[in-house]
Parts: C-alpha cells; sequence; structure tokens
C-alpha cells in the first residue's frame, strides 16, 4: 500500500514545478522587450542628438585671443591666476571682446564670455565688406580698414583677422601698425567697427557727381 501512494506524489510534483515556471517565464519576457525599447530610446535620434540630449545652436561664435597666467602680489604672497580674452560675433555685424579671469582656465573663458555680450558692437556689412575706409588710433597702435572687391577675403593677421572672421565679413582689407599685444590691437579693431557710420549716412562718389549740375543750375 505505502508504495501505491508514493508513486502519484512523484507524479503531481513535477507537474507543479513546472506550472509555477511558466508564469514567471512569460512575466519576463515583456520585461526584455522594454528594456530593449528603453535601448532603442536612448539611442542616436534622427535629428542629430545623442543620448537624448539635444544639442542647441550657439547664437555667437567664439574665438580664442589669449590665455595668459597673471600673478597678483597681496601680503599673504602670490595669487597665481588665468586671464583668458574671447572675442564674439554673430556673423551678422555683431561683434564683442570680453576679458576674464579666474583660478582655473574654464572659469575665466566663462566670465570673458559673459563679459563680451555686455560690451556688442555693431555695424553694416555692404556685399560683405564694410561701408566705407576708417583709420583708428589706441595706445600705441594704429589699425587701417579699407573695402575690398568680392572674392578678395580677409586680408588680415593676429587679433583684426578673428574679429573679422566672427564678424561675418569676408572681403576686407586691413593694416595694423604699432603694437603687438592681442589685447591691444583686439581694441583697436572694436574702436574701428564703433566708428563705422550707417549706411544712410554715406555720401558716395556717384551721388556728388549727380548733385552737382542741379545746384549749379539753380545758382544761376
Amino acid at each position: 500500500m505505502s508504495d501505491t501512494q508514493v508513486t502519484p506524489l512523484a507524479e503531481v510534483q513535477p507537474e507543479i514545478t513546472e506550472t509555477s515556471v511558466a508564469p514567471e517565464a512569460a512575466k519576463e519576457a515583456p520585461k526584455g522587450d522594454r528594456r530593449d525599447n528603453g535601448a532603442r530610446k536612448g539611442g542616436p535620434r534622427r535629428d542629430g542628438a545623442r543620448g537624448g540630449i539635444r544639442e542647441e545652436a550657439k547664437e555667437f561664435k567664439e574665438e580664442m585671443l589669449e590665455i595668459a597666467r597673471v600673478t597678483r602680489v597681496t601680503a599673504g604672497g602670490r595669487q597665481l591666476r588665468f586671464r583668458a580674452s574671447i572675442v564674439i560675433g554673430d556673423g551678422k555685424g555683431r561683434v564683442g571682446l570680453g576679458i576674464g579671469k579666474s583660478g582655473e582656465v574654464q572659469g575665466a573663458i566663462e566670465k570673458a564670455i559673459r563679459d563680451a555680450k555686455k560690451n556688442l558692437v555693431t555695424f553694416n556689412i555692404v556685399n560683405d565688406t564694410i561701408a566705407h575706409d576708417v583709420s583708428v588710433n589706441f595706445k600705441s597702435s594704429i589699425l587701417f580698414l579699407h573695402p575690398a572687391h568680392p572674392g578678395t577675403g580677409i586680408i588680415a593677421g593676429g587679433a583684426v583677422r578673428k574679429i573679422c572672421s566672427v564678424s561675418g565679413l569676408k572681403d576686407v582689407i586691413a593694416k595694423q601698425h604699432g603694437s603687438s599685444n592681442p589685447i591691444t590691437n583686439a581694441r583697436v579693431a572694436m574702436k574701428a567697427f564703433a566708428a563705422l557710420k550707417p549706411v544712410s549716412q554715406i555720401r558716395t562718389f556717384t551721388k556728388a557727381t549727380t548733385e552737382t549740375p542741379t545746384t549749379s543750375k539753380k545758382s544761376k
């Protein structure tokens, strides 16, 4: 009698184990699908963003002029800091120069960018060049800017070339004399762009020739 009772239990146990495992496997299958969907969502998108983070387009182009290590002598000793000078421009006739100091290079760059946004200069771009020639002096630096024909390019060097490139100018001729300090040269370039007159206030040679006959007839 004992043998007949044991055999049914041995047959029932495997059935219980199979029924208990089958729902778990069925529940785990959708989880795997969800993980796959999450991996797909975190992958590269069609709009060019990676990792689900969209990169915003910057308003201004940035060009580094100089990163220098400066020291300040105090009662407690010398304080070592970094000085960054940056020029920014939107490519449509707006440029700015900023200088920032900090104990770290990244902090100095961020301060310089904020300072440049506070000191923006706007001028008119006519046919990818400036409207008229201008000559400016600043300290020991002298700068001369002259408009150029299409296809000439930016004929300049140093800090003046970087400012012209971020401002949106494509054809311009610049000649600089005097100081070799990039910050001084950048300041004289900013002063030159600020001295440019609007197009409405410029009297061209063609207007002068057309106006002279009318005035002479009226005087007669």
